[in-house]
C-alpha cells in the first residue's frame, strides 16, 4: 500500500512539474503583406527556421509547448524561410521541420490568444518567432501588450526573434517594462536588403531598430547575417534567421535561471 501511495505522489508531482514548465509560442496567422502603400503584395508568415530551431531546442530540453495565434487559426509560413540558405546546409533538419508543420496536430490546431491569456499562469516562458507576418496581425493586436506586460511583471523568460522585438513597440513608453533593457532585432542594413532584394518593396512597418531606440531601449546588433542575440534579464532577442544557435543558448539559460529562482521562493 505504501509503495502504491509513493508511486501516486511521484506521478502527481511529475505532472505538476511538467505543467509548470510549459512554454507558450505565439505565431502569426497572417499570410499577405502589403508593400509600397498597397501597390503590391507578397505571401508572408512565420519564418520556418526561426520557429523550428527554437521549438526543437526547447522541447529537446524537456519543456512542453503550446502554440497560439490571434484567432486559433493555423500559423502561416513564409515561403522565404523554407529556402535552403537559411538552414546552414542541414537539409535533413529542414525536412524534419517541414514534416512537423504538415503533420503535428497541436501545431495545426493552435489555441487563440484569448485562451492563452486565460491560461497564462501555466507558462514559464514565451517565444515569438519572426517573419513579416507578425507585422500584419500581432503588431496590431491589443492582446499582445497585455501578454508581454504579464511575462515582464512575472520576470518570465521572453524570447523575441528577428522582427518580433518590434512588438515591444506596442506598449507606450510610460507603461513599457522593458525601457532601458538591451535589445536586438533585425538590423537596419538587413531591413534594406530584405526590402530591396527579397520583397522588392517597402512594408508599412519598418525601421524597427530606430523605433526601439527612440522609446528608450538600448539597441545592440551584430554584423548582417551574423549569429547574434542579446539577453538582458528575462528578455532574449535575436537578429535574423542565422541567429538560432546563440538565441537558443541564451533562452535556455534564461529558463534555467527562472526555474532556479522559483525554487528559492
Amino acid at each position: 500500500m505504501a509503495k502504491i501511495l509513493i508511486i501516486l505522489i511521484l506521478a502527481v508531482t511529475n505532472s505538476v512539474f511538467s505543467q509548470s514548465k510549459r512554454i507558450l509560442f505565439i505565431l502569426s496567422s497572417a499570410d499577405i503583406l502589403e508593400l509600397n502603400n498597397g501597390e503590391k503584395s507578397r505571401q508572408t508568415g512565420v519564418f520556418l527556421n526561426e520557429f523550428y530551431l527554437a521549438f526543437k531546442s526547447i522541447t529537446d530540453s524537456g519543456y512542453p509547448v503550446d502554440f497560439a495565434t490571434p484567432s486559433g487559426d493555423m500559423c502561416s509560413i513564409d515561403p522565404e524561410g523554407i529556402k535552403d540558405k537559411y538552414w546552414d546546409k542541414n537539409l535533413a533538419l529542414k525536412r524534419e521541420a517541414e514534416n512537423f508543420i504538415a503533420t503535428d496536430s497541436i501545431f495545426r490546431h493552435p489555441i487563440s490568444l484569448d485562451e492563452a491569456i486565460s491560461r497564462k499562469t501555466d507558462y514559464i516562458g514565451l517565444v515569438i518567432p519572426g517573419g513579416q507576418g507578425i507585422m500584419v496581425d500581432l503588431k496590431n493586436d491589443i492582446r499582445i501588450p497585455m501578454i508581454l506586460k504579464y511575462f515582464a511583471m512575472e520576470k518570465k523568460p521572453t524570447g523575441l526573434i528577428c522582427h518580433a522585438p518590434s512588438l515591444l513597440l506596442t506598449m507606450p513608453k510610460e507603461e513599457n517594462p522593458y525601457i532601458g533593457f538591451n535589445v536586438n532585432s533585425v538590423s537596419p542594413v538587413e531591413e534594406i536588403v530584405i526590402e530591396k532584394f527579397i520583397m522588392k518593396g517597402r512594408p508599412k512597418e519598418r525601421r524597427i531598430a530606430c523605433q526601439l531606440k527612440r522609446i528608450g531601449l538600448r539597441y545592440k546588433s551584430g554584423l548582417p547575417k551574423s549569429n547574434y542575440a542579446v539577453k538582458d534579464r528575462n528578455l532574449v532577442s535575436s537578429q535574423n534567421p542565422f541567429s538560432g544557435t546563440v538565441f537558443n543558448k541564451l533562452f535556455l539559460q534564461a529558463l534555467t535561471e527562472y526555474m532556479e529562482s522559483s525554487l528559492c521562493k
